[in-house]
């Protein structure tokens, strides 16, 4: 089913997108899915040759689109030299196969699914980033490798082949069940190490914020003008696979953790966010969350829809949010402003920024400021000489503003939360309605 891209760059480059207009949907929807499926395509190193629309209410079982289509697909791609074939749907093994059957010659049919596939293998860099990869592609792509009769070893390094497993795909299917389960007990341990850290991290008290949005929001960017992380951010989908943790220290002086996440996208495949649920739990496991917006998108608001049910699908919904709207210098989709306008909502903060310009950084530096001191007060401690680990307390579990070491004892003056105070509280020397609250 699968060409090797070396082999015919100038045909596999080249591809017809189809989409099909059902009674659930709409001619301008499918348009611009389609418009992300060719962004998707070019960040896979293809092009998009020509696009195919059906309208058909009902999506033919046995192919998708009608005869009439199939035969003009197959035209389409005869004619022009054109060898592979990406659906924006999902496709069963045996549609692939018989759409293959019915177009004829050597043109591959993948499904966009197998292509954000193909994308994420291409990105993979860590050791765990392409286990996930090869396991999710187990788990979708070989059963679907298997059209036209061709043999698995037939697999290149074409768009919706790559990947670091592919030499195991030669196997035969009992030999990708093992597999499979092998990847799962290497992933079962990562994820054990990935925990331990996580508690490492906790045990720091240091607030854990999450990166979050749709691919290409610009949240690499964003990491690295707050922190100098120096990781890749392209203008293109799905540029960072593997999550980034990085140290910003606030103009407060209190640290926060910053980790970049692998970016959301509309029908991510199931087996995608089966894979990488260690990588994705980084958004469940944070304390607050950033939801970076493209705000000069004009599917902006589509966008957000997104992200916000798979953060609800992941169980990290309900954490406090800043939704931080990028690339603002270029102008704000007209669909964002009653979201901007509700800034006043306490469960709702929005700040407008440019994570390129640097524009509104200091801004959104004040937003988290004000999330992590949400519950904190300003409290004065007069602790005595002889009790010196209470000190190192505030130190460790809390942000020391200033200090002052007196003959019988230190004065403290730090910012904490009510557990702290609870169990500083013989050395406090203020009422609780005498404490500056934030």
């Amino acid at each position: 089913m699968q060409l090797n891209f070396n082999d015919a760059k100038e045909h596999i480059s080249k591809a017809v997108l189809v989409g099909i207009v059902t009674k659930d949907t709409n001619a301008c929807e499918v348009e611009k899915e389609l418009d992300e499926l060719a962004r998707l395509l070019d960040t896979a190193g293809g092009e998009e040759f020509a696009r195919l629309v059906q309208n058909k209410d009902t999506p033919d079982p046995r192919t998708l689109l009608g005869s009439g289509k199939i035969w003009e697909l197959s035209e389409l791609c005869r004619n022009n030299g054109i060898k592979l074939v990406i659906f924006d749907a999902e496709l069963s093994p045996s549609q692939i196969r018989n759409i293959e059957d019915d177009l004829g010659g050597d043109i591959s049919v993948i499904d966009r699914s197998m292509l954000i596939l193909d994308i994420f293998a291409l990105h993979a860099t860590t050791g765990e980033g392409k286990l996930q990869v090869e396991l999710a592609q187990l788990r979708y792509t070989a059963p679907r490798l298997i059209g036209k009769g061709m043999e698995l070893s037939r697999l290149g390094g074409g768009i919706g082949t790559r990947g670091p497993g592919e030499s195991k795909l030669e196997s035969d299917r009992r030999h990708m069940k093992r597999r499979i389960v092998a990847l799962e007990s290497e992933l079962t341990e990562l994820e054990k190490n990935r925990m331990t850290m996580r508690a490492s991290r906790d045990k720091s008290q240091i607030p854990q914020i999450a990166i979050v949005g749709y691919t290409n929001a610009g949240k690499s960017t964003l990491l690295n003008t707050l922190t100098d992380a120096g990781i890749l951010a392209e203008n293109k989908l799905f540029a960072t696979l593997d999550p980034t943790t990085r140290k910003l220290k606030l103009p407060c002086g209190e640290t926060v953790l910053l980790t970049d996440t692998v970016g959301f996208i509309r029908k991510l495949p199931h087996h995608l966010v089966k894979a990488f649920k260690s990588t994705l739990d980084e958004a469940v496991y944070a304390d607050i969350l950033m939801v970076v917006i493209d705000a000069h998108d004009d599917e902006a608001r589509a966008q957000l829809e997104v992200t916000e049910t798979l953060l609800a699908e992941l169980g990290a919904a309900g954490k406090p949010t800043i939704y931080v709207y990028n690339k603002c210098d270029l102008g704000i989709s007209p669909e964002l402003p009653s979201y901007i306008a509700s800034n006043e909502d306490p469960n709702r903060v929005v700040c407008a920024i440019s994570a390129k310009s640097g524009e509104g950084i200091d801004t959104l530096l004040t937003k988290i400021e004000e999330i992590i001191h949400q519950g904190k007060s300003k409290v004065t401690f007069v602790i005595p000489n002889s009790e010196q680990g209470a000190l190192n307390i505030l130190y460790k579990n809390a942000t020391v503003e200033n200090i002052d070491y007196g003959y019988e004892g230190v004065t403290v003056v730090a910012t904490v939360d009510q557990k702290v105070r609870g169990m500083l509280k013989k050395y406090d020397v203020n009422r609780p309605n005498e404490v500056e609250e934030f």
